[in-house]
């Protein structure tokens, strides 16, 4: 029996099953220079390997999104360009000219400090294996055999990987690489499965059909278990059960509190489907919509028509308040129409409401958009990343441009839309009283807020225990925004991840945050512990949280152990 500890828990949850290994097909690693002769059937070759591979994701991505994305990346042009310049200058063979162009795009996405596009490096590699497959004549289902309940364990699992996948074999997911934003932690969470990524050296520590429990609780991996801890586990996983056919009573009742208080409980999403997926959880609204997928996942600007669609189903939808957040994209965040300059540290760059008002139409675009499904459901408008008075003062002018110039062509909208702001930086912190006097409500972004506050790069590993928003500083900033919320009567929220962190359920309703928004899947949880919590005796404990002057005072406080 071997155990393994692991930090990186994406999606929660117990499972036991025989280790399934993902074993990709072997292809050839080919080197070949070619004569002036054959530039042009190599280059023929490659473009019939574009050509199947259009057809394949087109396919693909009328059922599934991420596909989309995939075809626009085979069709992009400095993909191809790459290829036939070195099948052209570099006299390479096609998977020669692949090979070497992918590895150029993948260092380059692997270099940007922004995780969500480091994972998008997978993508990359899904679609440059598509290509070499194609090229090599490759077909091969990996997940053939598949048979019981089994934890599927991969070096990473991108999009195509699963088109094949019988899903109900699949009980949990292990992967040695990925991030909380990979594919898999994507999947795992929309289909309630526990899911470990970034687990080192695991592929070399499990051999084909092991028994393994996963138990991402705890973030713990046990290899070849004894009887009595299989024993012990599969109870565990019937109270899991059990809890969970319990949690699914509490969809319809209120966030209250055994004294009467009510807060609101709202899920991060990032489109359509994220909606839907959360209206089965019972939230009171949408905390937090990333306006910014749409950009990305798109080649091109997307224009007012098309966002309005987007955000006119989501107001349809959604029955409570629904809070866009305008674009939130940097100097890191790549977009495969739009050149960004190079930046040393994108996270203090040209980035989100920098970028909005300096490229004033495109700002005016989604402003006009969001303003239009302001008619359909209760919108709400947010700005990311403010530091100054003046820039919420430039926004809010451009705003009131879009307002008229909707009036002047008799457009409906609603004329008392609410208009907020994030509060992620410490400059929002040291002005959020001269803030709160210009909005109508905040909405705390504890992942940015608690990285710029601490100086602390939370990708990177060999400080990432320094990233803690139970730090004293981070709390207390948390207090002083909700303080200054109330005393200017506006309401106060939170989307970052603290929101949904079970331990801190407690310290924030004592605090007197009103909204609690965080992915769907931990809606329930969050949901119960409020329910079984005292309002008065949650004020009494906050209060001496924030009097703490370490961690470690505050955990004890809180009654965390750690």
């Amino acid at each position: 029996m071997l155990a393994i500890n692991v930090e990186r828990t994406t999606s929660r949850g117990i499972a036991i099953g025989r280790a399934f290994l993902l074993e990709k097909p072997q292809l050839k690693k080919v080197f070949d220079t070619i004569s002036e002769q054959e530039i042009p059937t190599q280059i023929k070759r490659y473009e019939e390997a574009v050509t199947c591979a259009e057809l394949e994701l087109g396919k693909l991505a009328e059922t599934n999104e991420i596909f989309g994305a995939h075809l626009e990346m085979v069709k992009d042009i400095a993909l191809y360009q790459g290829v036939v310049e070195k099948i052209r200058a570099g006299r390479q063979c096609a998977e020669a000219a692949l090979d070497a162009t992918a590895a150029e795009f993948l260092f380059i996405f692997e270099s940007m400090e922004d995780e969500y596009m480091r994972e998008r490096a997978s993508d990359i590699r899904d679609v440059s294996h598509r290509l070499m497959c194609l090229l090599q004549g490759v077909k091969h289902n990996p997940f053939e055999g598949m048979t019981g309940e089994v934890i599927l364990i991969a070096r990473d699992l991108t999009p195509s990987d699963t088109v094949a996948l019988d899903l109900t074999h699949i009980k949990g997911f292990i992967t040695q690489e990925g991030g909380i934003t990979s594919h898999v932690s994507i999947l795992a969470k929309g289909l309630g499965l526990p899911a470990l990524v970034g687990v080192e050296e695991i592929l070399s520590m499990v051999k084909q059909d092991d028994m393994v429990i996963m138990d991402a609780h705890a973030g713990s991996i046990i290899l070849q278990p004894e009887e009595d801890i299989l024993k012990q586990y599969h109870d565990k996983i019937e109270e899991q059960r059990k809890h969970q056919e319990a949690l699914a009573q509490l969809k319809s009742l209120p966030a209250v509190t055994r004294d009467g208080k009510t807060v609101q409980l709202c899920a991060n999403v990032g489109g359509i489907k994220d909606i839907k997926k959360a209206l089965e959880y019972g939230m009171d609204g949408i905390g937090l919509f990333r306006s910014e997928f749409l950009y990305m996942d798109n080649s091109h600007f997307p224009t007012e028509e098309e966002q309005l669609l987007v955000y006119k189903e989501a107001a349809q939808l959604c029955s409570g308040e629904i809070t866009i957040r305008t674009l939130d994209i940097g100097g890191d965040k790549a977009l495969s129409y739009y050149e960004f300059e190079v930046e040393e540290n994108p996270f203090l760059g040209w980035r989100a409401i920098r970028i909005s008002l300096e490229l004033k139409e495109v700002f005016k675009t989604q402003l006009r958009a969001i303003l239009r499904a302001s008619a359909y459901g209760e919108v709400r408008i947010m700005f990311p990343m403010i530091i100054s008075l003046e820039e919420l003062y430039d926004a809010k002018e451009v705003l009131e441009e879009c307002k008229k110039e909707l009036q002047q062509e008799n457009i409906d909208y609603n004329k008392a839309i609410e208009v907020g702001m994030m509060i992620e930086t410490p400059a929002s912190i040291l002005l959020v009283e001269d803030f709160a006097r210009e909005v109508d409500f905040f909405s705390i972004g504890t992942n940015d807020l608690t990285q710029y506050l601490l100086a602390v790069d939370r990708g990177n590993k060999k400080i990432s225990h320094l990233y803690n928003s139970f730090h004293p500083a981070v709390i207390r900033s948390i207090k002083r925004v909700i303080d200054a919320g109330h005393q200017n009567s506006i309401k106060v929220g939170m989307c970052g991840e603290f929101a949904g962190d079970e331990n801190a359920v407690k310290l924030l309703l004592g605090m007197g945050l009103d909204e609690f928004s965080m992915s769907a899947s931990v809606l329930l949880n969050v949901k119960e512990i409020l329910r079984s919590l005292s309002y008065e005796e949650a004020k009494e404990i906050a209060e001496r949280a924030c009097q703490m002057q370490t961690s470690s005072q505050i955990y004890a406080v809180l009654g965390i152990h750690r």
